[in-house]
């Protein structure tokens, strides 16, 4: 079992950033990709972004390139998403996920999630 955590969520001003942490305990860290996901009341939960093993390989949705940024340090089992620029449309819960191995952009495809954390953007 792996046990997630996300903390960082908040609401902020339209061009604010927000810096989410997603805490992990329970197995080997360095053995799980981790995404980010978030998802609207309504809506399919919506990847964001992932990151290797290692950190040394990252992915992001195509519309989020440039403004969002995932970073992992292992020796602390925690997983960052950097969020800048924020518009309203980025209000959602969101999200992280661990994958055995190697990231995803499937949600379906992942083994374990946090219980997310709320990011509100005012216009």
């Amino acid at each position: 079992q792996v046990q997630l955590i996300e903390s960082g969520g908040g609401l902020v001003q339209a061009g604010g950033s927000l810096r989410l942490s997603c805490a992990a305990s329970g197995r080997t860290f360095s053995n799980y990709a981790m995404a980010w996901f978030r998802q609207v009341p309504g809506k399919e939960r919506e990847f964001v972004a992932a990151v290797s093993r290692f950190g040394d390989s990252t992915n992001y949705a195509d519309s989020l390139k440039g403004q969002f940024t995932s970073s992992r340090d292992n020796p602390k089992n925690t997983v960052y998403l950097q969020m800048n620029s924020l518009k309203p449309e980025d209000t959602a819960v969101y999200y992280c996920a661990a994958r055995l191995w190697s990231f995803s952009p499937r949600p379906s495809e992942y083994d374990y999630w946090g219980q997310g954390t709320q990011v509100t953007v005012s216009s």
